[in-house]
């Protein structure tokens, strides 16, 4: 029989071990978040999966296997001249040549105006297997291009991370701005790119009080996105820094799981855009959670 005594002698345990059950839950649903990235980064159409970026030049732009081609496509997957990009201020053309054996949106591909990534949708051409489509970057126009059987994709061999810990999950206090601030972020490509800063984070991490200034990239699908570095940058993890998504505000509260810190798609391709941490988001100390560099270049 269990006495009451015996009973409270039992209750510290007994408290540990819901908390041991609760943290290995936690690294149980991190373990499983990060599963789901690496299958969407080992897609076919994931980042990956990228062999080529082409920027557009006002008027035409020669699309081909022909060396020269504005937009270069491998010789086994297009003819030497397949067709052409015309790109007329923010309008870009795409005009099949005969016989290209281009395809658009699963169909043979006729003259048509193309959709951007700027939309949800952007129409996607293919020349064999090589997929390919718009992308907007401010005021540039660009070809991206995607082969489901690129070396990138098929050496790819997982991303190193530190191991799980709950105490880089944190509770930020989010200070609104009056009114959105318009940021002109730095980019790989040596541009700036447009996003929105709704307000600031502030929270310990480390010991440390941090100030940490969110975006949002996408107003219709609203999240939380930090672009950050740290002391660990160029050492254990990616020198450009990281990226890390949360969820929106709420009742003046953010949580931020840095245990989720995942590399930018600069990490895995030359072939990306990617903006890079603004000087308000470098750290100086040491964030040793999340992805670490996966040395791919």
């Amino acid at each position: 029989m269990v006495t009451m005594k015996h009973a409270l002698a039992l209750l510290p345990i007994c408290l540990l071990c819901v908390s041991a059950r609760t943290q290995d839950a936690y690294i149980k649903a991190v373990d499983t978040w990060h599963a789901e990235r690496i299958a969407r980064l080992l897609a076919e159409d994931g980042w990956l999966s990228l062999i080529g970026r082409d920027w557009l030049n006002p008027g035409k732009n020669t699309l081909g296997s022909a060396p020269g081609s504005a937009v270069l496509l491998p010789d086994w997957a297009a003819p030497a001249h397949a067709g052409l990009f015309i790109l007329d201020g923010t309008t870009v053309h795409f005009l099949p040549l005969p016989g290209s054996g281009i395809l658009m949106n699963g169909k043979p591909a006729v003259e048509a105006v193309l959709v951007s990534d700027a939309d949800e949708k952007p129409d996607i051409l293919q020349a064999g297997r090589v997929r390919f489509y718009v992308i907007r970057r401010g005021n540039r126009f660009g070809i991206r291009l995607k082969d489901p059987e690129a070396p990138t994709r098929k050496a790819f061999h997982g991303v190193p991370r530190y191991p799980v810990d709950p105490a880089w999950r944190v509770e930020a206090d989010f200070i609104s701005y009056a009114k959105p601030r318009i940021r002109d972020l730095p980019t790989v490509l040596g541009t700036t790119e447009s996003m929105t800063a709704p307000g600031l984070l502030r929270f310990k991490l480390a010991g440390h009080e941090i100030t940490l200034e969110p975006m949002v990239e996408d107003p219709e699908h609203p999240e939380l996105f930090l672009i950050f570095k740290d002391s660990t940058s160029a050492h254990d993890t990616y020198a450009a820094g990281r990226f890390l998504y949360a969820d929106m505000p709420r009742d003046g509260k953010v949580v931020l799981d840095f245990n989720r810190a995942i590399n930018p798609p600069c990490a895995f391709t030359h072939f990306a855009t990617c903006p890079l941490p603004p000087k308000q988001n470098q750290l100086t100390i040491a964030v040793a959670a999340g992805e670490k560099d996966p040395g791919l270049h």
